[in-house]
């Protein structure tokens, strides 16, 4: 199609006009309208996923409910040995109740000590350390530290050391011991 030139020229400047309002109405109108809807719309996945989680929560609720009286009744329980009221009855107590089972000899209970704690950092509960001497036979010694130990997992024996009895019949397999044992303090006792 031939054109003349004046309709030519009016058709390209049509041509350009429009692709420049086009342009103009695409950078202005249009794209900051897609940005914002894809904005929008990451926001509100985000949002819809924060609800998903918190209908979650609010659906395992009683699970939720039930586990944390299951964790502070083992936290009762758990504290219901710790030491509490006057140390040295209760460490006496503790002490000789729990070597009665054992073949363990036990003469001397030293006098238990309240500080801070010092096996953890930044630990919420204070400890009681004292010191125990006795006699026993190897074997009859590890099942007794081990079986404390279980018992009451609150307790750690440390600083033990072990030394052979001499005895005049030359029988050298009885052991004495001395060992620091570290008890933590129910936070009511304090």
């Amino acid at each position: 199609m031939k054109l003349p030139k004046e309709k030519r020229n009016q058709f390209i400047f049509t041509l350009i006009a429009t692709v420049g309002v086009l342009a103009l109405m695409w950078s202005y109108l249009i794209s900051p309208r897609q940005a914002a809807f894809t904005r929008v719309s990451t926001e509100r996945n985000a949002a819809e996923t924060k609800l998903g989680g918190i209908q979650n929560t609010i659906k395992h609720a009683d699970t939720i409910t039930n586990e944390l009286v299951n964790v502070m009744q083992t936290l009762s329980n758990a504290e219901n040995d710790m030491v509490s009221g006057d140390f040295y009855s209760w460490t006496y107590k503790t002490i000789r109740t729990f070597k009665a089972d054992y073949r363990v000899d036990i003469p001397e209970i030293g006098h238990p000590e309240g500080s801070d704690t010092d096996l953890l950092s930044d630990f919420p509960f204070k400890q009681v350390k004292f010191t125990i001497n006795g006699t026993a036979y190897y074997h009859d010694l590890g099942k007794f530290i081990a079986d404390l130990e279980n018992k009451f997992p609150h307790m750690r024996v440390v600083n033990l050391t072990i030394q052979p009895v001499q005895t005049t019949s030359g029988n050298d397999e009885k052991l004495s011991f001395k060992m620091d044992i570290i008890a933590l303090v129910k936070p009511t006792s304090l």
